[in-house]
């Protein structure tokens, strides 16, 4: 997705050859009318996948898929981090590792909001080591419901997330596939659609 691509060449920055900061416009700022441009782009990507829900996790994931959800005209359910008072039953629940956070994290899903023989869009901002997307596939499935694709806002192609998700048989669509990250540098993988 160009759009993407100019505003992480512009706004992102490679902090190491390992992580992109994208603060400006996605996990802590947010840009709506790229939000926008990202769930209308996903929409399309899944256009025939006949998705009844979009998962994803709190909570840079939130802004791509509620705007996805909200082209689809279907409902979007977001992950938690941590338990609260009120989600404590009938939960689905799977530990998941941040690189970036350097943790663990108990990730739940109330089974309310995912029912058996639905088809899930998983939505993620990040793909890296496929940790979190592999999570979330995981709640989803244990929900009893299907996997009907993987949309990706930003792919790190260098680290082995994509290889992970497709091995398991999962449809993955990124907008964005980083090749490389240099110091002052951001190069893309060249993809042909």
């Amino acid at each position: 997705m160009k759009q993407l691509e100019d505003k992480i060449r512009k706004e992102g920055r490679a902090l190491s050859d390992q992580v992109l900061k994208v603060d400006a416009f996605l996990n802590h700022q947010v840009d709506p009318v790229l939000m926008q441009a990202i769930g209308k782009e996903f929409a399309e990507r899944f256009k025939d996948a006949n998705i009844d829900r979009i998962v994803t996790l709190e909570s840079s994931g939130i802004a791509p898929a509620m705007m996805t959800a909200l082209e689809m005209g279907i409902p979007f359910v977001f992950v938690r981090k941590r338990k609260s008072l009120t989600l404590q039953d009938d939960l689905v629940e799977a530990d998941v590792y941040s690189f970036t956070k350097q943790e663990t994290n108990r990730i739940s899903l109330s089974r309310r909001f995912v029912l058996p023989g639905e088809r899930v869009l998983v939505i993620d901002d990040f793909l890296a080591n496929g940790e979190a997307a592999l999570g979330l596939t995981q709640l989803v499935e244990a929900a009893g419901a299907e996997v009907a694709g993987v949309g990706i806002v930003i792919e790190k192609s260098f680290q082995p997330g994509r290889d992970k998700l497709i091995e398991r048989g999962y449809r993955v669509e990124s907008l964005a596939r980083i090749a490389k990250l240099e110091k002052d540098h951001i190069s893309f993988v060249e993809v042909v659609r």
